[in-house]
């Protein structure tokens, strides 16, 4: 069966994939910086009842050596035919205007989301590259547009769209795509907007079908948006779909 290797997989998106690819089958690496909530996790329905092998390996990407892990665990599992760059931190909460933004910590930002999916495609690439498989980085609208506030995890997102976009020029057996999910329901969302009721935002379970069209129909390399696929209905992507 194919293996994915699915990061920030405690929560949210990246919780919400790696249950549905497990479901079909896929075998699963996991990975999240709380070894408990990513425990809690997989020992969870609906992962307990999975068909597939769901591995966690609990870490922090920007650590090397965990990346290697990452990449060890999918490699005993098969191989990896799917890398899906979901980790991501958002920053200081307020967000604060870059002319006060701590460089420390923006530096934090970047190595999380800019250089660690980098680092773990470069480890992931010879193997992707004999499956002919799939990058998919989790990107933002911020990257894109110039909301106040939001210079430091914005950018970081900017610099990992434009690392998509040279990746997939030059790594043309391996499809790279960025995918922007739109707002969810989702930890750090709140974060994002402290003491704000973001309950009318979708969960991130609804956006499954718009990221497994992508995945199975594999389209060119570039960057989507869920609103690209805003005609898609669970039911339209079976859940024994393999690509």
């Amino acid at each position: 069966m194919p293996v994915a290797i699915i990061t920030g997989a405690s929560r949210g998106l990246g919780r919400a994939l790696a249950r549905s690819l497990a479901a079909d089958g896929w075998n699963v690496v996991v990975d999240a910086r709380d070894p408990a909530a990513l425990t809690a996790t997989v020992t969870a329905e609906p992962f307990a009842a999975a068909s597939g092998v769901v591995r966690a390996v609990p870490g922090d990407v920007a650590d090397p050596a965990h990346r290697a892990a990452l990449v060890a665990a999918a490699s005993e599992l098969g191989g990896v035919d799917l890398l899906v760059n979901n980790a991501s931190v958002l920053g200081p909460s307020p967000q604060p205007s870059l002319a006060d933004y701590p460089l420390d910590v923006l530096a934090h930002v970047y190595a999380v989301n800019t250089v660690a999916p980098l680092a773990l495609a470069q480890l992931a690439l010879p193997r992707l590259r004999a499956t002919s498989g799939t990058i998919v980085n989790i990107t933002s609208d911020a990257a894109v547009e110039p909301y106040e506030g939001w210079g430091g995890y914005g950018s970081s997102k900017a610099a990992l769209e434009q690392i998509g976009n040279v990746l997939a020029a030059e790594e043309t057996d391996v499809h790279v795509y960025t995918f922007d999910p739109g707002d969810m329901r989702t930890q750090m969302h709140q974060d994002a907007f402290p003491g704000e009721d973001i309950s009318d935002r979708p969960e991130p379970e609804s956006v499954i079908p718009a990221l497994r069209r992508l995945l199975f129909d594999r389209p060119a390399s570039g960057r989507y948006r869920r609103a690209d696929f805003d005609d898609v209905s669970a039911s339209e992507v079976s859940v024994g779909a393999t690509p």
